[in-house]
C-alpha cells in the first residue's frame, strides 16, 4: 500500500494491462497465485531484487537469471510478462506492478487490504478476531492484513486503510493525555 509513488504510477498501466489480459484469457487465478508467491519470494530474496533493480546489469543477464529461477515456477503468461518488463527496462518496478495488480484483483473480489502496525505480534486468535471485526465494519468479503511490528507504539495497534487511520496505541493515548494536560495546566 505504501512505497515509491513514482514507481506506483509507472506500474499502474502495466498492472491494468496484465489484469485485463488475465480476465480476457481466463487465467486471473493462475497469474494472481504467481504474483502472490512472487511477492513473498522477492521479499525473501533481497539479492535477486537488488540484482534486478541494478541499472548496471544488462537486460540479457536479467533475462537469464529470471529464466533460471522463475520460468519453471510460474505460468507461461506470467513469465512472458516478466520478460516484457525486462525488455522495457521496467523490471525494477516489478514489486510495484505486483502490488497494483493484486490491488485490482482484491478490489474486484471485494477483498480489502488493511495495514496494521502493532507493538507486539498478534496471536492467531487476535488476528482472526480482528479480521472478523474488520469484515463487519467494511462489508468486505475477505480481509488481507499487512502486519508490521513497531515496538515504539508501546502497546496496542494502529489500523490503516485507504482513507482512514485508527490509532489504538498506548503511545497515541499518552500523547493525547499530554496534550490534554498541557491545555488544562495553562489555565
Amino acid at each position: 500500500m505504501s512505497g515509491n509513488p513514482l514507481a506506483s504510477k509507472i506500474a499502474a498501466p502495466y498492472a491494468r494491462a496484465l489484469f485485463d489480459f488475465s480476465v480476457e484469457k481466463n487465467i486471473m487465478h493462475q497469474i494472481t497465485a504467481d504474483f502472490q508467491n512472487l511477492e513473498i519470494f522477492l521479499k525473501e530474496a533481497a539479492e535477486l531484487t537488488n540484482y534486478l533493480n541494478n541499472p548496471v546489469v544488462n537486460q540479457e543477464a536479467k533475462r537469464e537469471i529470471l529464466t533460471k529461477t522463475l520460468e519453471s515456477q510460474v505460468n507461461t503468461e506470467t513469465f512472458k510478462f516478466l520478460m516484457v518488463l525486462v525488455e522495457r527496462n521496467r523490471i525494477n518496478i516489478l514489486e510495484s506492478v505486483i502490488a497494483k495488480y493484486l490491488e485490482l484483483v482484491y478490489e474486484t473480489a471485494s477483498i480489502k487490504m488493511i495495514e496494521v502496525v502493532t507493538a507486539f505480534p498478534f496471536t492467531n486468535l487476535q488476528k482472526n478476531t480482528l479480521i472478523q471485526k474488520l469484515k463487519e465494519l467494511t462489508s468486505a468479503r475477505e480481509i488481507r492484513l499487512l502486519i508490521t511490528v513497531d515496538s515504539s507504539l508501546i502497546g496496542g495497534f494502529l489500523i490503516k486503510t485507504e482513507s482512514k487511520v485508527v490509532d489504538f496505541s498506548i503511545k497515541n493515548q499518552l500523547q493525547n493525555l499530554a496534550k490534554h494536560l498541557d491545555t488544562v495546566l495553562e489555565i
